[in-house]
């Protein structure tokens, strides 16, 4: 296993590489990729190349597409993860947190704190409001899980009960809101990475970081909390705070990530069962290659939806949300 690891490591940078590479040279305005990175090295060390380049293509590749490339890498890098270990936690293969009510959770959060608190924390206030949000959604699915019998299949449909009266709740704020702010919130509710930048990056990048390293390091004892709670306790896991710390770094991630890509369904169902399919179920593998994974299909995602109404953006949710509804029936099928 571990002779195989690193051949496959190397084949998803790659793609990574060449993913990012696409997400910054296509678009309405196609950029060759030699003008790409000439323009990208010589912002990190001036003067390296001689500028054969307009102002206007610099500013398109460095303030424009490349952050919001990074962004896309982050976002899905961070939905995929949180499937990861909410598919193995749960034992339901259906889990993720667009389905259990965690991205509507976080986008509620991120909607309220856009239209009815005046941005209190100035820039932290939009993350905040949808960790909260996406943490409270969470608890309210479990506890209704737990309320009706426990179940995996009950988790799932409990998920769906919950996302669809965070959504009511949502555009209900939307409707009391500013009418003149209304249409900014949108981009909350179909998911849209068109706001991405320099400055806001650091956030994102920073919570996925710390809570990748942590869960790679708590992998062992998912992989037995995924065999049974009884399980688990036999291998001296303390399951309830396990379970627990598991719940709330994963509502943290999801919140930060719609706090600046608004609610973006099915990364986190889908970008897993791919990565066991040809790595196994050991999440010590599953969960970083699920991050990488992650963020090379978000971001060949983003490319789609630059081009298919170019010069318009369509909604990155859309994309996600009819490839992701095909893949829910395959995955039902196969179960």
């Amino acid at each position: 296993m571990a002779r195989g690891r690193y051949p496959l490591l190397i084949v998803l940078v790659l793609l990574l590489f060449a993913s990012i590479t696409a997400g910054v040279s296509l678009g309405a305005t196609p950029i060759a990729v030699t003008a790409v990175w000439s323009i990208v090295v010589n912002k990190i060390v001036p003067g390296t190349f001689e500028a054969t380049w307009s102002a206007g293509r610099e500013s398109i590749v460095w303030d424009v597409r490349f952050p919001r490339t990074l962004l896309a890498g982050l976002v899905g890098a961070g939905l995929a993860t949180v499937g990861a270990v909410l598919q193995p936690v749960t034992r339901n293969p259906l889990a993720d947190p667009h389905l259990l009510g965690v991205s509507s959770g976080g986008a509620f959060g991120a909607i309220f704190a856009l239209l009815h608190t005046g941005l209190v924390f100035g820039l932290l206030t939009v993350p905040l409001f949808a960790f909260a949000g996406a943490l409270a959604a969470t608890a309210v699915v479990f506890g209704v899980t737990r309320f009706s019998g426990g179940t995996a299949d009950r988790l799932v449909l409990s998920g769906v009960a919950v996302s669809s009266v965070v959504a009511a709740l949502a555009n209900l704020l939307i409707f009391l809101g500013d009418p003149r702010a209304a249409h900014t919130v949108v981009f909350w509710m179909l998911g849209g990475l068109g706001l991405a930048q320099w400055s806001h990056l650091v956030y994102p990048a920073l919570v996925l970081a710390a809570s990748l390293a942590w869960l790679c390091l708590k992998a062992r004892e998912i992989n037995a909390l995924a065999m049974g709670d009884e399980t688990a306790l036999t291998l001296g896991v303390h399951v309830g705070a396990l379970r627990a710390s598991l719940f709330v770094v994963t509502a943290l991630v999801t919140g930060v990530m719609v706090a600046f890509s608004g609610a973006i369904g099915f990364v986190g169902l889908m970008v897993p069962h791919l990565v066991r399919f040809f790595a196994g179920s050991d999440n010590a593998r599953v969960i970083p290659l699920s991050a990488a994974v992650g963020a090379i299909l978000l971001i060949g995602a983003d490319v789609v939806a630059r081009l298919v109404m170019a010069p318009q953006d369509m909604p990155i949710g859309i994309v996600t949300g009819l490839v992701g509804g095909i893949a829910f029936v395959v995955i039902l099928n196969r179960r």
